[in-house]
């Protein structure tokens, strides 16, 4: 700072009204610095509209995937540059040459860092689309948490370049992490484990992007996994973020990855049903669910199943082709309606819970002759 001062008393003290090559000189630093702004300007307003309109024409959209990632670090590089060249030429030092070029090279690795990590989500997307077309089948979860991680060796190997510029020694750095690794490690114990929750996650893939599972922690939609975190949508649309070592240690039950969803109950018919009657129920269910286009054919069973303390019971076991709860909800209905509808038919009504007391003549006679006796 006193350096920065001094440079600039011993500067101000020319007499400035006869030192013109003084204000030619500064004029001249100006000029460079308003030249690269405008250039930027006209580079956003012009050249950058030519270039994208340029890239959709080309028959993939890597180069177009670039341009955008690039688009403002490159307008942030013309600031940059200009500034360089302004304090480069002007009559005064401000920073030293060695610095300034320092500032320079460090800022120009920052902002290649910077238009690499806008690119790697859209590599993500280029790689998703090959991958389809190579018909090779690569789960949804998988992407994003590559793309974090990407991500952050980037971040990293950016920052030890910029390290590398300053001087500073970064493999020392590095061995001094070593040294005091157990202490960090007992630190970290339990970002360790959801770092590896969320591998065993990715490799084993229980559920991706967009699956309806369910824990004992939580119900909803997957919606994101993080290096710490699985973030969860419930129902009641609230987002609920549960560590990933406790997703990977709890059973999880993917609704989503249901072939076929089922439905069982025990029909229970009154006791004076005949025996006619109660076996043209059971297959008039039967041929009912074998001819409807929503109940999966592989598995139906209806059966009269045992005599119940007050009904008949009719085990009856199926499953629907659709999943999905609303449309599950309207295939059971329907069912039900239609089991109804043979029940109609056939004349036979269902049970409710009943107790019949039956009393023996002696008894009967014992009790009237209480009653009378009082």
């Amino acid at each position: 700072m006193n350096k920065i001062i001094n440079s600039f008393t011993e500067t101000f003290t020319y007499d400035f009204w006869t030192d013109i090559t003084f204000w030619m000189d500064f004029g001249g630093s100006l000029l460079i610095l308003f030249l690269f702004l405008l250039w930027r300007k006209l580079f956003t307003k012009y050249f950058f509209k030519i270039i994208l309109a340029f890239s959709q024409k080309t028959p993939t959209d890597l180069f177009t995937y670039i341009v955008l990632a690039f688009n403002k670090p490159v307008r942030t590089f013309f600031v940059i540059l200009g500034i360089y060249f302004a304090l480069r030429t002007a009559p005064f030092e401000i920073i030293e040459p060695t610095t300034l070029s320092s500032l320079m090279r460090s800022s120009v690795i920052i902002l290649i860092a910077w238009g690499l990590f806008n690119f790697i989500p859209s590599s993500s997307i280029l790689f998703s689309k090959l991958t389809t077309k190579l018909d090779f089948e690569v789960d949804k979860i998988v992407m994003p948490f590559i793309t974090k991680i990407l991500r952050f060796i980037l971040i990293a190997l950016a920052l030890s370049i910029v390290l590398e510029e300053w001087d500073y020694n970064v493999g020392g750095f590095v061995a001094g992490l070593g040294l005091g690794g157990l202490a960090f490690a007992l630190a970290a114990q339990e970002t360790l484990k959801n770092l590896l929750g969320g591998f065993i996650i990715i490799t084993e893939k229980p559920f991706t992007m967009g699956d309806w599972v369910k824990t004992p922690s939580v119900e909803g939609v997957v919606e994101d996994i993080s290096f710490r975190s699985t973030r969860i949508r419930t129902f009641a649309q609230a987002i609920v973020t549960v560590p990933n070592a406790t997703v990977s240690n709890e059973p999880i039950t993917n609704w989503s990855k249901m072939g076929k969803r089922q439905i069982t109950f025990e029909l229970g018919l009154q006791y004076n049903t005949s025996r006619a009657s109660l076996e043209s129920v059971v297959r008039s269910i039967e041929q009912m669910l074998q001819a409807h286009p929503e109940v999966h054919q592989d598995t139906i069973m209806v059966r009269f199943d045992n005599f119940g303390d007050s009904s008949l019971n009719v085990f009856i076991y199926f499953f629907t082709n659709t999943v999905m709860w609303a449309n599950y909800l309207e295939v059971k209905e329907d069912i039900n309606f239609k089991i109804m509808e043979v029940l109609e038919k056939e004349g036979v009504v269902i049970a409710f819970p009943t107790r019949t007391l039956h009393i023996e003549n002696n008894a009967q006679e014992e009790l009237k002759k209480e009653y009378v006796r009082h």
